[in-house]
């Protein structure tokens, strides 16, 4: 393999092709692949696990294409970024279908509280929480760079991490609640927006992490 390889984990969720095109369009010539093959994943330099979907088909899937181990040791030892279910999958259990996620961070993944689904005029809020929202930054991070405080990102999503590990929030984001929209450890960062639907700010976040040396 070329050295510089960017490995998109294709586990058979969601918006892969999204995802792979933004990150060639920041690239500086690396290339990425868009790959179900753990060997390929363990040679990458860097690795993307974005997704779609619901907790469950993901975990099933990413064990049923022998994906877990691959995408463990990536997030052990290599630049890291998850997106949406590709941070979900990080935490130890999810409420969504009540699955075990891969346990590499501490804590769960929990469904938007209904009753607290509102406005402060009393305003209904939508589940799922769908399009532009505000990204708090918690510290500074690498990933941050160039990237205003309050920056609008693109969310799709029913839920929700809650680590266990306050140190590990990067951002919060208020959507009835507040809630933790990234999360930053070592060599991981992931998010619960989608930077590949972000515009400027999420092309950005995605350049800073082709150039991060953790």
């Amino acid at each position: 393999m070329p050295g510089g390889v960017i490995a998109v984990v294709d586990y058979g969720m969601g918006n892969l092709r999204s995802v792979a095109k933004a990150l060639e369009h920041v690239a500086d010539g690396k290339p990425v692949v868009v790959t179900a093959d753990p060997a390929v994943v363990a040679a990458a330099e860097r690795v993307v696990v974005p997704g779609q979907g619901a907790m469950p088909d993901c975990m099933r899937e990413l064990n049923e294409r022998g994906l877990r181990q691959a995408v463990i040791a990536a997030a052990a030892n290599k630049p890291f970024l998850g997106i949406c279910i590709g941070q979900q999958m990080l935490f130890e259990h999810s409420e969504e279908g009540d699955v075990p996620g891969l346990g590499i961070l501490p804590g769960e993944v929990k469904r938007f509280p209904a009753g607290k689904m509102c406005l402060p005029d009393g305003q209904k809020l939508k589940v799922p929480h769908m399009g532009w929202n505000e990204v708090r930054q918690t510290k500074a991070h690498p990933l941050w760079q160039g990237i205003a405080d309050g920056a609008r990102f693109y969310f799709v999503h029913s839920y929700y991490v809650a680590p266990g590990d306050a140190a590990c929030i990067a951002s919060t984001t208020e959507y009835g609640i507040p809630f933790t929209s990234a999360c930053a450890r070592d060599n991981i960062f992931a998010v619960q927006c989608h930077p590949e639907k972000s515009a400027q700010a999420g092309l950005q976040l995605l350049s800073n992490f082709i150039h991060w040396n953790p």
